[in-house]
């Protein structure tokens, strides 16, 4: 099993590292476009980026999760979106991703934020505490596979989204 050097925010170094994680992540990836290193750089890009952790192992770059500001129903603020996280397919198994996930719930829960939201594999994310509240919904996405984790307060029936600062 592989040992984590360290959980730490993303520096510029780490770019190129990064997007190979994400490329090599979902090469295979049934469910994606593998677009996911297009998406980091985009958000990156465009200032959305909240937050953007990577893991080392024996300082090398093997897994990357990030999250950026999202929006639930009326309410813009508080609210953050997890995704993508890669890990490569050498280290994967080895319990990388899930201590990117703690990290970055970690992160959120210091900053006060209302909640998490996204689009994925819920036997996966179960396990952190998401659920499918009823009522909550993602245009083109099965609803089984839009989970969220409140931090502070209920959840109302809403329709998800993305939000980009200015």
């Amino acid at each position: 099993m592989a040992r984590i050097a360290s959980i730490r925010t993303e520096s510029p170094a780490d770019y190129e590292p990064i997007r190979h994680v994400n490329v090599e992540a979902f090469s295979d990836h049934p469910y994606s476009r593998q677009t996911e290193h297009l998406i980091v750089e985009t958000l990156r890009e465009d200032d959305a980026l909240e937050i953007s952790l990577v893991a080392e192992v024996d300082g090398q770059v093997v897994g990357h999760i990030a999250f950026s500001a999202a929006h639930m129903g009326d309410t813009e603020e508080g609210w953050f979106l997890l995704g993508p996280i890669g890990v490569l397919p050498a280290f994967q198994g080895a319990g990388i991703g899930s201590a990117l996930v703690e990290a970055g719930l970690e992160e959120l829960r210091s900053r006060g934020a209302e909640g998490c939201v996204l689009v994925g594999d819920p036997a996966f994310y179960q396990r952190f505490g998401f659920t499918h509240p009823e009522g909550v919904t993602c245009e083109g996405v099965p609803d089984e596979n839009v989970l969220c984790l409140a931090l502070r307060g209920p959840f109302l029936p809403v329709r998800c989204g993305t939000t980009r600062r200015s």
